[in-house]
């Protein structure tokens, strides 16, 4: 086989290695437009599972790598004068500089030809003369941009400027400096590579640096391997303390912004992309260098494994791909957790810790617990001590104070259209069975359903009302089973549906009109929901003052039938959603246009509600936080919206997101809605004491605990999963081995609340947490090692 590779990186260097010990008849040419001596950068960090891959491959390159690591087990966070150590976490770097001379050696060994000092062939001739090409030329790569068309790539240009810089000191952890400024927030990403030096990463928003000054000498080009030194400066001035006695160490360090790389396909004909050129991933989550020799890996066991290349080109892509993804799910969190690094600087040390490590969810505070368990015990106790609880319990089953309306523990069954009412919107035995169950099954806070305010108001035929003394006659009658047999609290989310409504019940075809019976539907601008519907007619200040009126009365009604809680439904495109989306308020009045003009009906509603709910009841309104489309609102609407309803006297805001048009393109995944959450809780509720509900794709104890701990939310809400297991909270206490008053089983029920023998998992516990979307962690190498047992950081020859 005739094998190109463009680029001299340490990707395609490994990889022409491997091909040439797989079979010395192979014929691989390197290109490497840099001198060998050139080299980038400094450490470069490797895992466990990676090292192994490398140790099974090339016992010579992997017993190089081993005798010349800096290996580490703890993460020690600088924060306010103080440092939290937090140990079991296992990292290896070395230096790239040796690396590569490593690397470079070997390839010529096993007889492969490198030409440093070269510009490889046109990519044409390459592909013609080759039987694989191998784009391994990095970010920038010259041979995707020329078959862009092909690979469809997605470049994304992050707004955070950092420097690649070393220290003479040798760091015995990785260390986290969080630096506050008059400029803003700054951070230091740490960590050895040998016994001569670490890496010392500098990064910060664009705006800090801006105001820092770092832009005095931007639009000046510096020429390849010469360093800004001016910026290196004023670093030593503002990281005096950190750096100490130590000397910053320069190579072609210069202010860059990380550049997010996706393609939509890694193969096109016989050229396969490789690293960089490929995928890229924040350096604060993983190492480039990690990734592209793990491709480097599954590219050569595929075109070895496969009779023909183009099925081991498609075989590579298929099988690193999920992999790859996953670690830019990872990376693409923690990525934007440190652009918004500033507004977590109010946290305490010990929070603001959790919250570091749990960035981009792959340790969570079970994880954490494997890892180093003191730790996760002080967090634990620190967020009790947060509550004034004198109970040490997980956080999930902490009390809460919504409003006036003190929960028994965070956990909140998500509204869930059910259609299944009876005549006219009654609610039914279903519904008994439905949110009763939920109750008893130790929820602290049973949402109903949206709820329509009026029969006008409904999305489908079957949806429940509040507007008629049989509605509330059947609430009532469910609120006081709940009230009866349970801990706890109810609450009704009231909704009009506005242009989604006169609709099919969802297992007919959701959001589809329906065949006959039709009634005429509202909303802000006469605009369909999607293709299919029908349009609404324009919302007049006549229909305005009726609808105030049935929300009024559905308020009311709400009190009468017993719920502790009301929720104004103004999410996911229904009526008081579409005033305040711009994709469906196109209104020129003073109903539409900007933010504050769009708020303003939502707002006359909410108001109108709070003046008619008694003041032993709690008031939250759930929105949409971005509806996943260009020119949609966004997470910085979404905070002036939140802002807005704060200003009004809210008691909590349940975040969702999307659902305003049919066009959305959500970015579905684990606990994705999540980071909205976040940033209304830090820019809004938080400061002003008002509640923060996290809610999509949030389904296991360990993440609900998390994101409580980290302070991303003060409640859970938990949909499907409640589905599946209506006693989902009782049965994380007991996973959890928690007995207390946040769970409390019902009489009848406490005979059960211990597995039976047969059902015990002791050997695997589910307990365990997520390290990627779908990998656990159960690596000895993990494990946690007891303060003061620290061992040096760099033990090689």
């Amino acid at each position: 086989m005739k094998i190109a590779i463009v680029g001299g990186g340490p990707g395609g260097l490994y990889f022409a290695a491997l091909m040439k010990q797989l079979d010395a008849g192979h014929e691989v040419t390197v290109w490497e437009r840099n001198a060998a001596s050139d080299t980038f950068g400094f450490g470069v960090v490797f895992s466990d599972e990676t090292l192994g891959g490398i140790a099974n491959a090339d016992p010579v390159v992997s017993d190089y790598m081993q005798r010349h690591f800096a290996r580490w087990a703890d993460i020690d966070i600088h924060y306010r004068g103080k440092t939290m150590t937090v140990g079991g976490q296992g990292f290896a770097a070395m230096y790239r500089k040796d690396l590569l001379e490593m690397l470079q050696r070997r390839t010529q060994e096993v007889g492969a030809d490198v030409r440093f000092s070269t510009v490889a062939p046109d990519i044409e001739e390459l592909s013609r003369d080759y039987d694989v090409v191998v784009a391994a030329d990095g970010v920038n790569s010259q041979i995707r941009r020329q078959f862009e068309s092909d690979f469809a790539p997605s470049v994304d240009a992050r707004p955070n400027k950092y420097m690649w810089l070393g220290t003479s000191e040798v760091f015995e952890a990785f260390k986290f400096f969080i630096k506050e400024t008059e400029h803003g927030v700054m951070q230091v990403h740490g960590y050895p590579f040998s016994d001569k030096g670490s890496t010392f990463i500098v990064e910060m928003h664009e705006d800090v640096w801006r105001r820092a000054g770092f832009d005095a000498t931007e639009g000046q080009s510096l020429p390849p391997g010469v360093s800004d030194e001016f910026a290196v400066g004023k670093i030593e001035e503002i990281f005096a303390e950190e750096i100490g006695d130590h000397q910053l160490l320069l190579n072609n360090s210069k202010w860059l912004n990380f550049t997010t790389v996706r393609n939509a396909s890694w193969v096109h004909d016989n050229v396969v992309l490789l690293g960089d050129a490929a995928h890229t991933a924040h350096f604060s989550i993983g190492s480039g260098t990690k990734l592209a020799m793990e491709d480097a890996l599954a590219l050569a066991a595929c075109l070895h494994e496969h009779a023909g290349i183009d099925q081991g080109l498609n075989a590579y892509e298929t099988e690193r791909r999920p992999v790859v993804e996953s670690t830019q799910r990872a990376a693409q969190a923690s990525l934007e957790w440190f652009e918004v690094l500033g507004m977590y600087a109010g946290q305490d040390p010990v929070q603001f810790a959790f919250n570091l490590l749990t960035r981009s969810r792959r340790i969570t505070q079970e994880n954490l617990r494997l890892r180093d368990p003191d730790f996760a015990r002080q967090v634990e106790e620190h967020f009790a001590s947060q509550q004034d609880s004198a109970e040490v319990a997980p956080a999930m089953f902490q009390p809460h104070s919504l409003g006036p309306q003190r929960l028994a523990n965070r956990i909140v069954v998500s509204p869930m259209n059910m259609y299944s009412a009876g005549d006219d919107g009654v609610p039914t035995d279903f519904h008994l069975s439905h949110l009763g169950s939920k109750a008893m099954g130790g929820a602290g806070l049973v949402m109903a359903e949206m709820t329509a305010v009026s029969r006008a108001g409904r999305i489908t035929p079957a949806c429940v009302g509040l507007y008629s003394e049989e509605q509330v006659a059947g609430w009532r009658r469910i609120n006081d089973f709940i009230h009866s047999h349970s801990a706890s609290k109810t609450g009704v989310q009231l909704g009009h549906a506005g242009r989604k409504g006169s609709t099919k019940l969802m297992w007919e075809g959701i959001d589809q009109p329906l065949d006959e019976g039709n009634w005429e539907t509202v909303s802000a601008s006469a605009l369909p929901y999607g293709p299919g519907n029908i349009p609404p007619n324009e919302l007049g200040r006549d229909g305005m003052e009726t609808i105030l009126s049935d929300y009024v009365q559905a308020t009311k009604n709400a009190a009468d039938a017993g719920f502790d809680v009301i929720e104004l439904h103004a999410a996911h495109g229904y009526l008081l959603s579409a005033f305040l989306s711009p994709i469906a308020n196109h209104r020129t009045d003073e109903f539409g246009g900007n933010v504050e003009n769009r708020l303003r009906f939502p707002l006359e509603v909410f108001d109108a509600v709070r003046s008619a709910l008694p003041p032993d009841r709690a008031l939250t309104v759930r929105i949409s936080a971005t509806d996943w489309i260009e020119g949609g609102n966004t997470v910085d609407d979404a905070v002036r919206i939140a802002q807005a309803f704060v200003d009004h006297g809210v008691d909590g805001i349940d975040v969702s997101t999307g659902q305003v048009t049919a066009d959305e393109q959500p970015a579905y995944g684990r606990s994705y809605q999540t980071p909205f959450a976040d940033r209304i809780r830090q820019e809004v509720a938080g400061p002003a004491g008002v509640s923060v509900v996290a809610v999509g794709a949030i389904s296991s104890f360990d993440d609900a605990n998390s994101i409580l701990l980290a302070g991303r939310a003060d409640l859970i809400a938990v949909g499907r999963t409640h589905l599946y297991d209506p006693n989902w909270t009782l049965h994380a206490a007991v996973e959890q081995e928690y007995e207390g008053p946040g769970a409390q089983w019902p009489n009848q029920f406490r005979a059960g609340r211990r597995k039976p023998p047969s059902a015990r998992t002791d050997a695997v516990r589910p307990r365990l947490s997520l390290l990627r979307d779908d990998e656990l962690i159960d690596d000895p190498h993990l494990r946690w090692k007891p303060e003061g047992q620290r061992e040096p950081a760099f033990s090689g020859a």
